[in-house]
C-alpha cells in the first residue's frame, strides 16, 4: 500500500493597505531608521485598520486569495485551523467564523495557539488528518493583527511587530513530496521572557490591568535571541542528521521571522548560504503565524516540484520546532 503523505498544494496571502515605515516610528518613539534597521532588518510592516477587524478578517482574505489561485470549491474542504496569537476573542472560535464567511461550511474547524510557532505547529496537525485517509482538504491559515496588543510607545517592541495572514491547502501525496519529518519541543520556564501578562485566567482584566499596560507585549529581547537562535539551529540539526540531508542538498531554509539577524545565525549555524534562505521581514515585520505561510507566498513561483524545505520557528511559551517538507508543485 503507498505512503500518503500531506502536501501543501496552493497558498493564498493578505497584507493590510497600511504602511508604517521607519520613517513615521522615528515620530512616535524615540528611535530611527539605522537603529532598526540595523538590529531588526525591518523597513516597514502592515498594520491592519478600521473598526470591527481583526485576526479573522486577515484570515478571510488570504483564504478567499488562495481559493481564488487554486479554483477550489469551499464545499470540499474538510478542516480549517487558524494558528493565530491574537484570536477575535475569547471563547468563540476565530477558525469557525472563518470557514463559515469562506463559504467552507462542511468543515470542521479549530483555532490553534503556540504564540510564532504556532502555523510551524499547525502544519504537523494538518498533517496527521490528512495521513490519516479520512480527510482530503486541510486548509490551515496563520494571521495576527499584532498591532492589538503592541503598546506604540516602547521602542523595543513596536518596531518589531506587523499585522497580516497566510494561508496553504494540504491534500493527500502519494508521490513521496509534503511533510516529510519533524522535530517540535517547548520549555514552560520560557513564558516570564515573552508574553503578554493580563487578559487571561491566570489575570483577567481589570481597571488596573489596563492602566498598567499589562495587555501589551513584553519582552526580554536578549533572551529571546539567544534561545531562538540556538534552539531553532539544534532542531534543524537533528532534522537533517535524521533525514541523511546536508546543507549542499537543502534548497530552501524558512524560518520565522522575528529578526534578521536571529534569521541570519540559524542559516549560519547549519551552514546554509544566503540565497538559500527565504526572507521578507524587511517589508512585514514579525507577523507571529503569518510569517511562514507569507514566505511561501512571496516565494511561490520560485520553488520547483522536488525541492527540499527546512522550515523553523521560535515562539513564546517556549515552542520551537522544525519540519523538513519536499515541496509538492
Amino acid at each position: 500500500m503507498t505512503k500518503i503523505t500531506a502536501a501543501i498544494t496552493a497558498v493564498g496571502k493578505y497584507l493590510p493597505e497600511f504602511i508604517l515605515s521607519n520613517a513615521m516610528l522615528e515620530k512616535m518613539v524615540d528611535t530611527n531608521d539605522e537603529w532598526i534597521t540595523t538590529r531588526t532588518g525591518i523597513k516597514e510592516r502592515r498594520i491592519l485598520k478600521g473598526e470591527n477587524l481583526g485576526s479573522s478578517f486577515m484570515a478571510i482574505e488570504a483564504a478567499k486569495n488562495l481559493i481564488e489561485k487554486k479554483g477550489l470549491n469551499p464545499l470540499e474542504i474538510d478542516l480549517v485551523i487558524v494558528s493565530t496569537a491574537t484570536p477575535d476573542m475569547q471563547a468563540a472560535s476565530t477558525a469557525a467564523y472563518t470557514a463559515t464567511k469562506i463559504g467552507a461550511t462542511n468543515a470542521f474547524t479549530f483555532d490553534l495557539i503556540s504564540a510564532c510557532s504556532s502555523f510551524l505547529y499547525g502544519m504537523s496537525t494538518a498533517a496527521r488528518y490528512i495521513e490519516s485517509g479520512r480527510y482530503k482538504k486541510v486548509m490551515l491559515i496563520g494571521s495576527d493583527m499584532n498591532s492589538s496588543m503592541i503598546d506604540y510607545t516602547d521602542r523595543a517592541t513596536c518596531i518589531i511587530f506587523g499585522d497580516g495572514a497566510g494561508a496553504v491547502l494540504f491534500e493527500p501525496n502519494e508521490e513521496g513530496y509534503g511533510l516529510i519529518d519533524e522535530v517540535h519541543q517547548t520549555d514552560g520556564n520560557g513564558r516570564e521572557f515573552l508574553q503578554v501578562p493580563a487578559g487571561g485566567s491566570w489575570m483577567p482584566a481589570t481597571k488596573e490591568t489596563v492602566e498598567q499596560k499589562k495587555h501589551f507585549v513584553y519582552q526580554d529581547g536578549k533572551t529571546v535571541f539567544k534561545y531562538a537562535v540556538s534552539k531553532m539551529a539544534e532542531v534543524a540539526d537533528k532534522i537533517l542528521e535524521r533525514n541523511e540531508l546536508s546543507k549542499e542538498n537543502i534548497d530552501w531554509l524558512a524560518t520565522h521571522q522575528a529578526n534578521r539577524r536571529i534569521v541570519d545565525a540559524t542559516a549560519s549555524r547549519i551552514g546554509l548560504p544566503e540565497e538559500k534562505v527565504m526572507i521578507n521581514i524587511e517589508k512585514y515585520g514579525n507577523t507571529t503565524s503569518a510569517t511562514l505561510p507569507l514566505l511561501l507566498a512571496d516565494y511561490e513561483n520560485q520553488l520547483k516540484k522536488g525541492d527540499k524545505i527546512i522550515f523553523a520557528a521560535f515562539g513564546g511559551g517556549f515552542s520551537w520546532g522544525a519540519i523538513y517538507m519536499k515541496w509538492a508543485y
